[in-house]
């Protein structure tokens, strides 16, 4: 997993709006370049949030009363970056018109496969 921090430098934190001229290029088909996105912004928000919990862990104090409340500097400044950063579908969608991501059928793989078996062997 590469650091979230890298990938978003550069990226709007806002939306915009886009040509959707640009989504059709890749695909041919808006509908499937929506659903590749939107599956690239599921995996991405599960790789923040595991980044994220595992950052905040790192400060977390065992306390034995709910009445104790500890504030952490740290921990209130990884929880801001974390805020302001782009939302994953924001940074998927950026992936995908730079053509960063990239995204195949399910069966290509299988239906390459027979083809490169049913090539004579030189």
């Amino acid at each position: 997993m590469t650091d979230i921090k890298s990938k978003v430098q550069g990226i709007e934190a806002n939306c915009q709006a886009r040509n959707i001229e640009s989504f059709t290029g890749n695909t041919q088909n808006i509908y499937e370049a929506i659903s590749v996105i939107d599956k690239r912004a599921r995996q991405l928000a599960v790789d923040i949030k595991e980044e994220l919990h595992g950052k905040l862990e790192e400060f977390a104090v065992q306390t034995d009363t709910i009445e104790e409340i500890h504030e952490n500097k740290e921990q209130i400044e990884i929880s801001k970056f974390y805020e302001r950063m782009p939302n994953p579908a924001l940074i998927a969608t950026h992936e995908f018109l730079n053509k960063k991501l990239d995204h195949r059928y399910k069966g290509e793989e299988k239906e390459q496969e027979a083809s490169e078996e049913e090539l004579p062997a030189e």
